[in-house]
């Protein structure tokens, strides 16, 4: 009894608003029909009548079953056929004789309709609120009839609305559709398994073991470049256009899913096309698919090396770099924006892009770079008999695997440098501790330097005591955090929290596989006693500090904290400044006139201790008073942060200055209009006095002085 009451409840939880539920395996991707969020495998329910996919706390708020709905519609259809046949209309009278048109059906196309006829019912369309007024015998008619025309027209009324929406969805995918029959027709010269089954068999026969191995890893390759540009191909044409077009998505956002598209695209585009190219010229005379490639060697040396290889490791670098953001903003995207979640479903429905999808084309392309070694080394060790084939093939994959380390490390690079970025976010702004030598060190140092590792480690301090603390090897220090309230802080113990590299030692301690002693060469000098989570991980950490420690610059070419003079003149000389265009136009102007002002002109500098000044040859002239020392502009440098915190007023001096020169040289335009039209004036006489050649021998020898000068100086 138990046990057909559970069965009955299992039912009842299964059967829910006219859906039969089963549960279902889905991947990470699959939406809610219901609520539009992503479903995991344990809590998926799928309706097989009417494909729907939903979580299972959701089952109780979905539509009721369409198809199961017009299952009941068609049996109570059969229900009342044979109570219809009974049905008797009043005789016409004549006033019925004059019915409109308009009415409903007449008998014939009534009667089709309730017999099922596809091809007058498709051609329907009814309100839901049908009147029965024109019909013959309405006051008579049983109420099966009425009951039966208007779930006629609510079936008719769903099948126009599910029409419609099919015909939107196929006009948006047009734009697409191209694309992947033109991939597809592309592909044809690639889409067997390899070149053993592409070539024919007598063409196979006669080639030997080695050139048949060799062969079919070019093949491979040529394959293999061919899927990633169709990869690429549909990022651009189908998810990156539709995001814009279609989705209507930022331009910026969309950059941000797809960084350096174009460019890889272009990349791989022309390495493509050479190597069809060179397959193209290696066909057998009188055959289109049989073919035997001699020589590769070229074309990848070409492309692995000089500014092909420059750009492919910028391109790679900012794309790989860029992956784990691109993946978090496309998961973001799909969790919030019903469009684009809507546009993933409907592109995603075909067999190749349901294999293409956004995140795993982005996985597909960071990927790519990292085949190449494998076939060429596979090329390599088929090539026989040809030593400058195998001499390109050599320096080639040298050069790309030294292009790989290259990318490798940038991308680590760009990592560090925003794992610095957010540590130093984190960092509390009040934070500060004394260094060795005196001086306070403030989190704004931490932004000057490099990021070589970072990772959590024990301190042992009084005692046995152990602290956690979050430690950073950086370029020239090492430096001991305190993770408190969400907030990095430096630790208060008895012991600076910056440590400088210059003559560190690290060494191991006896009979402790997780310990490490790290001595600073301070005054005094200091010892810490450091543990890590494993042997392996204490082995890392003294490796990376004794490789730092030797590549660690001297302080006298990078101070351990940098002065406020020091951090303005590294900051100026990051950023020179320019006086504006339209001073210099005018003392341009100025200074070529034939009427020479008197007004010299002026330049910035960086005098000895490290202040802008701006300067004017000869002394003080104009709006500067003799006597009066030059203006200095100088920018203050905040203690908290190390960086400038009176920039703003030093922007508003140097305008105010810079606005008075304007002021003083705008009473001057006149007079350099008058020049300009007195200079004119004296060329046009001067054509016409000056005997041709030494009218051709005019402005040479003349040093700086100007054309109505060397005609003032003629004889």
């Amino acid at each position: 009894m138990k046990e057909r009451e559970k069965e009955a409840r299992e039912r009842e939880a299964r059967y829910s608003n006219g859906h039969l539920f089963t549960s279902l395996t889905v991947s990470a991707t699959t939406l809610c029909s219901a609520c539009n969020r992503s479903i995991t495998a344990k809590e998926a329910l799928s309706c097989p009548t009417c494909n729907v996919t939903i979580h299972n706390r959701c089952r109780d708020t979905l539509a009721t079953c369409v198809k199961m709905k017009q299952k009941l519609q068609k049996l109570a259809l059969v229900r009342n056929s044979s109570a219809l046949q009974n049905v008797t209309l009043r005789n016409k009278t004549p006033l019925m004789k004059e019915r409109p048109s308009s009415a409903i059906y007449p008998s014939d196309s009534l009667r089709a309709s309730l017999l099922g006829s596809r091809r007058v019912r498709s051609g329907l369309s009814l309100a839901k609120s049908v009147s029965t007024n024109n019909i013959a015998g309405c006051e008579d008619s049983p109420v099966g009839l009425r009951r039966i025309l208007s779930q006629s027209s609510d079936s008719l009324n769903f099948r126009n609305r599910a029409m419609s929406l099919e015909s939107l969805t196929d006009e948006g995918e047009m734009y697409y559709s191209s694309l992947l029959e033109e991939l597809q027709e592309e592909g044809r010269c690639v889409s067997t398994d390899s070149w053993s089954v592409a070539v024919d068999h007598s063409f196979l026969q006669s080639q030997r073991k080695d050139v048949i191995k060799r062969q079919d890893v070019i093949y491979e390759l040529i394959q293999t470049e061919f899927h990633h540009v169709r990869t690429l191909r549909i990022m651009e044409g189908v998810y990156r256009r539709g995001m814009l077009e279609e989705v209507l998505l930022e331009p910026g956002v969309v950059h941000a899913v797809f960084p350096c598209l174009e460019q890889l695209l272009g990349l791989h585009q022309a390495f493509l096309a050479l190597m069809m190219t060179r397959r193209a010229q290696s066909l057998a005379p009188g055959s289109p698919t049989n073919f035997n490639i001699q020589q590769l060697g070229d074309l990848l040396l070409n492309q692995f090396s000089g500014q092909s290889a420059e750009d492919i490791r910028k391109v790679y670098s900012e794309f790989c770099s860029r992956h784990p953001k691109a993946v978090k903003l496309y998961k973001e995207l799909l969790a919030r924006d019903k469009r684009f979640q809507h546009f993933v479903r409907k592109v995603t429905r075909g067999p190749l892009l349901r294999r293409h999808g956004i995140q795993e084309c982005i996985l597909l392309v960071t990927q790519r770079i990292t085949k190449y070694p494998v076939l060429i080394q596979r090329i390599l060790d088929n090539t026989k008999g040809n030593e400058e084939e195998v001499q390109s093939l050599s320096t080639a994959l040298g050069l790309l695997k030294d292009l790989i380390k290259s990318v490798d490390q940038e991308v680590l690079e760009l990592e560090r440098t925003q794992r610095l970025q957010e540590i130093q976010a984190r960092l509390d702004p009040r934070a500060q501790t004394e260094v060795s030598g005196g001086g306070v060190f403030r989190g704004g140092e931490l932004l000057r330097r490099r990021l070589v590792h970072d990772g959590n480690l024990l301190w042992k301090i009084q005692g046995s005591r152990m602290k956690d603390v979050q430690v950073l090897l950086m370029s020239d220090i090492l430096v001991f955090l305190q993770d408190k309230d969400q907030k990095f802080t430096f630790p208060s113990l008895d012991k600076p929290s910056v440590v400088s590299l210059n003559k560190l030692i690290v060494r191991d301690i006896a009979n402790q596989e997780r310990g490490m002693f790290v001595i600073s060469d301070s005054t005094p000098p200091e010892m810490y006693e450091l543990y890590a989570a494993s042997k392996e991980d204490r082995k890392h950490w003294m490796t990376l500090i004794q490789q730092t420690v030797l590549r660690c610059p001297s302080r006298e070419e990078f101070a351990l904290i940098e002065t406020e003079d020091k951090a303005l003149l590294r900051r100026l000389r990051g950023a020179p400044l320019q006086p504006p265009p339209l001073i210099l136009l005018l003392l341009s102007a100025s200074s070529s006139s034939s009427n020479s002002f008197s007004y010299p002109p002026f330049f910035l500098s960086f005098s000895s201790d490290s202040v802008l000044e701006l300067c004017v040859p000869g002394g003080p002239t104009g709006g500067l008073s003799a006597g009066t020392a030059v203006p200095r502009l100088s920018r203050s440098v905040s203690k908290d942060t190390g960086l400038d915190a009176g920039e703003a007023a030093m922007m508003r001096r140097q305008l105010a200055l810079l606005q008075e020169e304007v002021a003083r040289l705008k009473p001057l335009e006149g007079q350099l209009g008058e020049s300009e039209k007195a200079r004119a004036l004296a060329e046009k006489q001067l054509k016409e006095m000056a005997p041709k050649g030494h009218r051709r021998n005019r402005g040479k020898g003349h040093g700086n002085k100007g054309e109505v000068g060397d005609a003032l100086d003629d004889p």
